[in-house]
Formats: C-alpha cells, structure tokens, sequence
C-alpha cells in the first residue's frame, strides 16, 4: 500500500472514530429535531458551497504536470473556488433561510447557524491554493495533519458547547449553535494548520511571470476545470439529493433518525472507499498524462481491475455478514429512542448500497483522470438523465410506503447507472488507445472458491439465527452492551466471527495474495 494512501485512510480512521464519538454523544445531548437540521440541511448548505466550488477545480489541477526542478505551478486557478465560493455561499444561506420549513425557522439559532456554516464553508475555501499544493507535492501528511486537527477541535466544541447548554438546562437553546461552533472550529483548525506551512503569501494570488509563460497550460485546464465544475453540480444534486427529497417527505424529528444512520452507514465507505478513490485518481492522472504509452495504459487497466477485484471481494463479505449481524450491533449503539426510528431499516438498505458506491467510485476515478472536455460533457448530460430517474424512482418508492429506504434503494438505481455508463465509457477507452491486450471484466468478479465459501457461511448463519431465534433474544434484552451477555446472541456472533475469518483466509491464499505480490512485483523494461 502506497505511503500516500495509507496516509489518507488513517486520516479517514481518524475522523470517522472522532465522528463516531461525536455522534454517540450528540444522540443524547441533542433532540432529533436539532440533530436532523444540522446534520441533513446545515450540512446540505455547506456540502453545496464547498463541492460546486471546488471538486471541478481539484479534478482538473491533478493533470498538471510538475516541471523539471520539481516544482508545481498552476497559475491562480487555485483561487478559482473562491472567486466561485463568496456568491454561491450569499446565494445558498438566503435561499434556505427564504424557503425553510416553519418548523425548522421556529429554532432557537437557525439564522445564525447558517450564517456561521456559510462562514465556515467560505474559510475552508481560501485553503484550497495550499491543499492542491500539498497534494501535488504529495504532501499528504500536511493534509493529515490539518483536517485531523480540525475534525479534534470540531468534536470537543461541538460537545462542549452542548454539554455547557445542558448544565445550565437551556433546553436546546444553543444546540443548532454549537453544530455551527464546530464547523467554524474545523475550517478555521485547516486555515492555521496550512498558513503556518505555506505562509501568509499563499493567501493571495501570484503575479509572477512563471504564471504567465504558464499561460497556455493554464487555459488548458480553465477549460477542464469549468467543465468538471458544471458536472460537478450534476454530481452533487445526485449525491445530497436524498437530503432534498428527505426534507419534502419526512418530518424534521424523522431525519434525525435518518442523519445518524447515513452517518454510521458510511463508516465503511468513508474509512476506505474515499481514501482508495483519491488515490486512485491521481495515480490514473500521473500514469495516463498525454501522451500515454501502450505501458501505461497496460498498468493502469490492470490497477483498475486489481482495484475493483478488491472491491467485489470485500462487498460479498459485507453482503453475507452484514445483514445478519446489523441487528446486533444496532442494538449496542443506538439509543431505544432511535431503534423506534427509521434509523434500523435505513442502515439495513445500507448494507446493499455500500458495494454499489464501492465500485461507482472506483470507475468514476478513472473517468476523471482520463476524459477529454468532450468526454465531460458527454458524461454531464447522461448524469443529468440519471438525476432525472433518480428523483423519479425515491419519490416514487415513497408513495409504495419504503420510507426513508426509498432514498438509499434510489441511490442504488442511481449509481447502477453510471457504473453501466462507466463500463461503456472504460472498455472503449483502452481499445482505441491501442493498449495490447482488452480490459477483462471477468478478472474482477470473486472467485468460485470465495463464492462456495461466503454461499455455505450465509446458508449457516441463516440457519443458526433460526435455530437460536437470535431476533426474539434481541428484542428481549434490554438495548446496549449488555445484549452481548446474551448467551444466544454471544453464540451467534461467535459463528459469524469464525466463518468471517475462513471467508477472509479463502480471499487471501485464492486472490488477495496474488494481487499484492503482482503490485509489489517490479515493472520490467
């Protein structure tokens, strides 16, 4: 595993296991009602402001190359977030303060909250010059350092504030407040961290002549970026338009429930898929920069394939054990009053939504690291059609009574489409550019071996939860930690705890070891 990676996904661990501890302590100290604004809307606001603003420009700065001595000179397309950032924050805080439920405007803190929230979102923009240079510089150890900060101080605030609001019985008053509070903590956290590496001069634009002599490389990639920042609103209204549906279909106490399930669900993907997909995207860009040799495009189709191998591997572990054992660890971490909540069934849909995510994110990686202009636009207007369907199929699943599984069932027809569109854009990509042999989707589905192995384990763990009537001793003995005393429920975990290591070792000696030593294996002349 690269250094870069490993990095990234300690920082993923990092920030996950502060946001785990945070949502266990939010779950009691916050309402519902308080929870699902700052968690689902607040956060909608900032997502909104930061990814429109930046993705297109990150995306596309990844394909500048580093010159002779070292350096790394984009221009200021750097600051090209923030000159797009300051009007779309007034526009999206307005618009939502315009156009909010009454029920959520009642709240003691709303406008404030947005108020700091778009603070915040513009804060982490003017860091973005510094992050792309720490990324071209492979720096990501700077990147560790400042968004783990950040993620340090935006929990302790967060809880402080509301702990302080529950001492002296406040009754919620500064609850929108403190989720604020620590969204300015975190972004002001990143601000420091990159100003006391990079300097105060990395705050403003250069007029340097290296800038100008850049100028034709420069134009190059304006055109991508803007291009990846159009597409990049098409990808957002995809990614957070559960959250807009939510606030059509669901009562505000309701996507509480929904926030903290969305939250654990994505554990697995942000801890690991995020990380992988990152990586994965620069590593395609610096391999396939024009002009690609037959070499590299051999290397990259097979990484993608050894990368998506991988990721079928794992998902079917998940699709065997997750379903059966959800129950169990739901029971230790949610409060009774969340298990009374659409929180279990949404997570549940979740166990089916991660594989899909898995391998979208992988292949749209390798989209953006090789597409032309053209291809961009192409991709943005079938993306428009998938946003199209993907409304059409979570309004409709709500009126067939799934609640809020609908979103994530949505989300799955969603994502299902762009990896066909992935799939016919990919194998294409390799056979026109000469590459000496055709990208092999079969290589990247699990082995027989694995599958008779996870078949048999799900066959026992269905059969023992019958036997044991793991389900009924669930909802007998009281929720948390002292459901793991239940001898059935001990002896149930203790069955999927042994079948999930031979599964493993089968993955292991019959495909994850060839993979790792065919990565370690030195390129040859």
């Amino acid at each position: 595993m690269s250094s870069p990676l490993k990095s990234l996904i300690w920082l993923q661990v990092l920030s996950r296991a502060f946001t785990f501890l945070l949502n266990q302590a939010l779950v009691r100290l916050a309402s519902p009602g308080a929870y699902g604004t700052a968690a689902i809307q607040f956060e909608l606001i900032s997502s909104t402001i930061l990814f429109i603003s930046r993705e297109g420009v990150r995306n596309a700065l990844l394909r500048v190359k580093r010159t002779e001595d070292g350096s790394w000179n984009a221009g200021n397309l750097s600051f090209l977030p923030i000159a797009i950032g300051l009007p779309l924050a007034l526009a999206t805080s307005v618009g939502y303060a315009r156009f909010a439920a009454e029920e959520t405007k009642s709240q003691s803190g709303f406008y404030g909250g947005i108020a700091v929230y778009a603070l915040a979102a513009v804060i982490e923009l003017w860091c973005e010059p510094m992050h792309n240079q720490s990324m071209a510089e492979m720096k990501t150890h700077l990147r560790v350092r400042a968004e783990g900060t950040g993620v340090i101080f935006k929990t302790l605030v967060t809880v402080l504030v509301l702990l302080y609001d529950t001492k002296m019985r406040m009754d919620g008053t500064l609850a929108l407040m403190a989720f604020a509070a620590g969204q300015l903590s975190y972004s002001l956290c990143l601000w420091v961290v990159y100003v006391w590496h990079y300097g105060l001069s990395a705050l403003l634009p250069s007029s340097s002549p290296a800038n100008a002599r850049n100028g034709t490389v420069t134009d190059e990639i304006l055109r991508v970026s803007l291009t990846m920042t159009f597409q990049s609103i098409i990808k957002h209204f995809l990614t957070e338009g559960d959250k807009l549906v939510l606030g059509s279909f669901s009562p505000l106490r309701d996507q509480g429930g929904y926030a903290i399930a969305v939250n654990y669900g994505s554990l697995i993907a942000r801890i690991i898929f995020q990380p992988v997909e990152e990586t994965s995207r620069i590593s395609f860009s610096r391999m396939l920069a024009p002009p690609a040799s037959k070499a590299a495009l051999e290397a990259a189709s097979q990484a993608l394939v050894t990368l998506l191998s991988i990721q079928t591997s794992l998902s079917l572990l998940l699709l065997v054990f997750g379903p059966a054992y959800l129950p169990v660890l739901l029971s230790v971490l949610l409060p009774p009053q969340y298990l009374s909540t659409s929180a279990p069934a949404v997570l549940h849909a979740w166990v089916y939504y991660i594989p899909v995510l898995a391998l979208n994110g992988g292949l749209e990686a390798f989209i953006s690291s090789v597409s032309t202009t053209r291809d961009l636009n192409r991709q943005s207007w079938w993306m428009a059609a998938f946003s199209v369907v993907y409304m059409y199929a979570a309004i409709q699943l709500y009126r067939w009574h799934f609640g809020d599984m609908s979103l994530v069932f949505a989300n799955i027809i969603n994502l299902g489409a762009r990896i066909a569109y992935a799939v016919h854009f990919v194998s294409p990509f390799f056979r026109t550019n000469g590459a000496r042999s055709s990208l092999r989707w079969t290589s990247a589905l699990p082995g027989w071996r694995l599958c008779f192995v996870c078949g048999v384990s799900w066959a026992i763990v269905k059969q023992n939860e019958k036997r044991l009537n793991v389900f009924g001793a669930i909802t007998h003995t009281r929720a948390g930690i002292a459901i793991l005393k239940d001898k059935t429920v001990l002896g149930h975990v203790a069955i999927g705890g042994v079948l999930g290591c031979i599964c493993l070792a089968t993955w292991w000696f019959t495909e994850g070891r060839r993979l790792v030593l065919q990565r370690r294996r030195p390129k040859s002349d």
